[in-house]
């Protein structure tokens, strides 16, 4: 199932690794040809999303690891700081993204007018946003398939590169057709879709950092955790109990009770049982440790 899991993950990336540099050479090329400084700013933006890319395939590869002697819980936490990773990519681009509207507004209102592009341009940056919208909409498909956080991560960073073309369509667009003294409508749809991806990033920072400091699971899969203990048959009174997320998998604490005249056998034969019937709902990767007392 793991080895599965690495082969869709990895399959994911290099499909938006190759796309990223595709629309990279493309709208650098129309930025060029057709004269758009925004354009050539998106181009350069795209840098930065296959050289992620790289970084969450070798995440991928390291997480995929089987457990030894150093890693008795796996490498599932690479998975999360590579989410982390893409969660800070996300919020400096959000950042560049602010700053260069700022900068091409105070210049505009200065002494660089901004330039009219042309035609080439606008045909690259619709045909930037169809591509990463699918690219946005297949990797969040398979990063719920495989309960990747840091497939879904890249996934919205693919929806942010989408988010930054339509910003650069709407800017290259008003300057088309409603003249030269709306060019700055490019600057300005840029800085409001950076509060976007601001958003964006921070829920990845959050959720990946959460994972970090070792946050327990929500209320109700704890709940639902010890709901399935006590059906258990010969299960009592299920208690402390601790969980944690590594990567896509949990770990899972739990104190129970026993009759006191079971024997040694009988004992671990109903821990035995829950066990099974926690991975049958949790993954056969979860870790699950499970503390017997007398009743």
């Amino acid at each position: 199932m793991k080895r599965s899991r690495f082969i869709t993950s990895s399959r994911v990336i290099w499909i938006g690794f190759l796309g990223n540099i595709a629309l990279m050479l493309l709208k650098l090329a129309a930025g060029i040809l057709g004269r758009s400084a925004a354009m050539v700013a998106d181009a350069i933006h795209s840098v930065s999303d296959f050289m992620t890319d790289l970084i969450i395939a070798g995440s991928l590869r390291v997480a995929a690891k089987p457990r030894d002697g150093n890693h008795k819980y796996g490498h599932g936490k690479v998975e999360t700081l590579a989410a982390a990773f893409v969660g800070g990519v996300l919020f400096a681009v959000g950042a560049g993204i602010m700053y260069s509207g700022i900068k091409s507004i105070v210049g505009h209102l200065g002494d660089q007018p901004l330039q009219r592009p042309g035609m080439i341009a606008l045909y690259a940056a619709v045909f930037s946003i169809i591509i990463k919208e699918t690219l946005y909409r297949y990797t969040l498909r398979k990063g719920k398939e495989c309960d990747s956080n840091v497939l879904i991560a890249n996934a919205w960073h693919h929806r942010s590169d989408a988010y930054s073309s339509l910003a650069t369509l709407l800017g290259i667009g008003g300057a088309i057709f409603l003249g030269t003294r709306w060019v700055i409508l490019d600057p300005i749809a840029a800085i409001v879709v950076s509060f976007f991806i601001f958003k964006v990033a921070v829920v990845i920072i959050r959720e990946a950092l959460m994972e970090l400091i070792e946050t327990s699971l929500p209320a109700k899969n704890e709940n639902e955790i010890l709901n399935i203990a006590g059906d258990v048959q010969g299960v009592h009174n299920p208690h402390e109990l601790k969980t944690r997320k590594i990567g896509s998998n949990i770990a899972i604490d739990l104190h129970i009770q026993v009759d006191r005249d079971l024997n040694i056998r009988e004992a671990h034969a109903i821990t035995v049982q829950l066990e099974k019937r926690l991975r049958d709902k949790y993954g056969e990767e979860t870790y699950i440790s499970v503390h017997t007392e007398p009743l």
